[in-house]
C-alpha cells in the first residue's frame, strides 16, 4: 500500500515518526516502573501478566517521564512533516528522527529482556501487540478510503503509517529467546542490519525497518540497571543538554547535503544512490548517533514524579490515535496554509503536537479506546497443547 506523506521523499509513508517505537512508541514493558511490562510498546509499561504470587514493583517514574517525553518527539515529528519549506522545522525534523525511535526501541528492549513464551507473555502479545495491529491496519486504512477518498488497500503484510512499528514489535518479541542465549547479541543483530541494506528486501512487514532497528532493540535487551543509574549521575544531565544541542545543531548543518529518506531506516542503499561500502558507513555513522542522542536525552529525563508521569503508561494510545489527526490535515489541505510555513507557525504547529500528545495519552481516552488496545480475549485461547508422550 503506497501513500505519501513528506514532500520529496521515496519512503512509504508508513513512517510514524516516522512514530513508536516506539513503542510508544512503543513495549517498553516496565521494570521498576515496570519489570513487569513504547510498551511495552511505545508506551504501555507493565502490560505483561506476571508470574502467580509476584508482588508488582512500584513504577519507576523515569521510565514513564521519558516515554511521555519521547511519544511528544513522535507527534511533533509527524506534525512537522509537511512543513519542512521552512529552514527551521526542517532541521528539527532531521534531529527528531534521527533518535526518536531509536529511543523507544532502546527503552522497550530494556523491559523485554526477561520475555519468555510462559507466563501468558504469548497470549499478552498477541492481544496488546498483535489485535492492535490488526484493529488499526484496518481502520486507517479505511480511513484513508473514506476521508482521503483512496482505493480501498488493506493488506496485513503491508503496514500502513505508524502501524509498521507494532508489526515490528510482535517479531523482535518473538526473537527475544534467541539474543538472550547467543555470545554476541549486538554485534550479530547489527551484522543483520547493515547487511539488510546492501539487497532489496521487498516491503513485506516493512522488513528493512524490521531488521535495520533490531540492533536498538537488542541493546535495549543486554542493558541493565545500573547502565540507567550512570544517566541519572548529577553530571550526565549538562553533559546530555549539550550533546541534544551539538546533535540539534549538527543536524541544521547536513539537512541540505543528505536526503531525508536516510533517517527512517527504510531504504536500502541503492534506493538512497549510494553503493554498499558508503551506505555501511553511513548506517554505523547513523547508529552511533542514535545512540550517543538517545544516551543523551535519558540523561536529562525527571527522576522524580510529576502530573505527567502517569502518562507515560499510556503513550501507545497517542502513538495510534494521533496519526487519525495529522492524515486528516493531510487530506484537508490544512498544511497548506500560509501561516504555517513560518517560524512562528513551526512553534504554533509544535505546540498544537503536544497539547494533542498530552490528551491522547488520558484516561478518559484510555476508557474509551482499550477495547482496541488491551483487549480481553480469553475466549480466543486454549490451554497449551503439548506434544503427546510416546507410549
Amino acid at each position: 500500500m503506497t501513500h505519501t506523506t513528506a514532500p520529496g521523499t521515496v519512503e512509504r509513508p508508513d513512517q510514524p515518526w516516522s512514530s513508536v517505537p516506539g513503542a510508544a512508541i512503543p513495549d517498553p514493558a516496565a521494570v521498576p516502573a515496570a519489570e513487569t511490562g513504547p510498551p511495552a510498546e511505545p508506551g504501555r509499561a507493565g502490560s505483561e501478566a506476571e508470574p502467580a504470587g509476584q508482588v508488582r514493583k512500584p513504577r519507576d517514574p523515569f521510565f514513564d517521564n521519558a516515554k511521555y517525553l519521547a511519544i511528544l518527539l513522535v507527534v511533533a515529528g509527524h506534525s512537522l512533516a509537511n512543513l519542512q519549506n521552512v529552514p527551521m522545522a526542517k532541521g528539527l525534523y532531521i534531529f527528531i528522527y534521527l533518535f526518536h525511535m531509536p529511543l523507544f526501541i532502546v527503552i522497550t528492549g530494556y523491559f523485554s529482556r526477561n520475555w519468555t513464551f510462559s507466563g501468558g507473555k504469548a497470549r499478552k502479545l498477541i492481544t496488546n501487540v498483535g489485535v492492535p495491529y490488526v484493529v488499526f491496519e484496518f481502520a486507517y486504512s479505511i480511513y484513508d478510503w473514506l476521508a482521503g477518498d483512496n482505493k480501498l488497500e488493506i493488506s496485513l503484510l503491508n503496514p500502513y503509517y505508524l502501524t509498521w512499528f507494532l508489526c515490528a514489535l510482535f517479531l523482535w518479541r518473538l526473537s527475544t529467546p534467541v539474543w538472550q542465549q547467543i555470545r554476541w547479541p549486538l554485534a550479530v543483530a547489527l551484522t543483520f542490519a547493515l547487511l539488510s541494506y546492501m539487497s532489496d528486501l521487498g516491503g513485506t512487514f516493512d522488513i528493512h525497518r524490521v531488521l535495520g532497528l533490531l540492533p536498538f532493540y537488542v541493546l535495549g535487551l543486554n542493558l541493565k540497571p545500573e547502565h540507567f543509574e550512570l544517566l541519572k549521575r548529577p553530571i550526565a544531565r549538562p553533559i546530555g543538554f549539550a550533546v541534544l544541542a551539538l546533535g540539534l545543531g549538527g543536524s541544521y548543518l547536513v539537512m541540505n547535503h543528505m536526503s531525508r529518506n536516510w533517517i527512517f531506516w527504510a531504504n536500502p542503499h541503492f534506493q538512497l544512490g549510494v553503493g554498499n561500502l558508503a551506505g555501511t558507513v553511513m548506517r554505523l555513522g547513523m547508529f552511533v548517533s542514535a545512540t550517543v542522542l538517545v544516551a543523551a536525552f535519558l540523561a536529562i529525563v525527571p527522576r522524580r514524579r510529576y502530573w505527567f508521569t502517569a502518562l507515560g503508561a499510556a503513550t501507545l494510545y497517542a502513538y495510534l490515535l494521533h496519526g487519525f489527526v495529522t492524515r486528516l490535515l493531510n487530506f484537508t489541505d490544512w498544511w497548506g496554509a500560509d501561516w504555517m510555513h513560518t517560524p512562528a507557525g513551526v512553534v504554533a504547529v509544535v505546540a498544537g503536537a503536544v497539547v494533542v500528545g498530552t490528551c491522547l495519552c488520558t484516561r478518559p481516552v484510555v476508557r474509551c479506546m482499550s477495547w482496541a488496545l488491551e483487549p480481553k480475549m480469553t475466549w480466543v485461547f486454549t490451554p497449551l497443547r503439548r506434544p503427546r508422550a510416546k507410549g
